[in-house]
């Protein structure tokens, strides 16, 4: 099983730091403005400083069960902290393949592998966390599998 790159737990720790940052920010206007006797002034850092840690724990436990296997036959992926989750795409279900970079995978030198599939709405499977070049290696690898496939498997 190929594990994701160690820098996509930066990526999802910043996503949960940009979270926390909000959720204090409401929680400061709660304390600032509506001002109820009970809650002490330091309400918001305390729910921001949750907020965050609850964050990169979870990224990392994110990361620690994110794996996925380029198969004979299909892609195989394992994830989910709370529900686990294994997915197999067969190469002869797969209509296209795209590597995707969002700023701010650009900014940590990440990308992602998306894989359409033939089925029903939202038939797609991400691979995140991966570096440009595994990115681009992986959408390759997958499109000559489900071309090689899609011969073998014709009628």
């Amino acid at each position: 099983m190929t594990r994701l790159h160690p820098r996509v737990q930066l990526l999802w720790a910043s996503r949960a730091a940009i979270t926390a940052a909000i959720l204090g920010g409401i929680a400061f206007a709660v304390v600032r403005f509506l001002a109820p006797p009970f809650l002490p002034e330091w309400t918001p850092f305390a729910v921001g400083g949750v907020i965050l840690a609850l964050g990169v724990v979870l990224a990392v436990a994110r990361y620690r069960s994110w794996s996925y296997e380029v198969r004979d036959d299909s892609l195989y992926l394992e994830r989910g902290v709370f529900t686990r989750v294994r997915t197999v795409v067969p190469f002869v279900r797969i209509q296209h393949v795209d590597s995707a970079r969002n700023p701010t995978e650009r900014f940590v030198g990440l990308a992602r592998t998306v894989v359409y599939t033939a089925g029903s709405r939202g038939a797609d499977v991400t691979v995140p966390g991966l570096t440009l070049e595994g990115a681009e290696e992986l959408q390759e690898r997958l499109k000559r599998l489900a071309i090689r496939s899609e011969g073998e498997d014709a009628v």
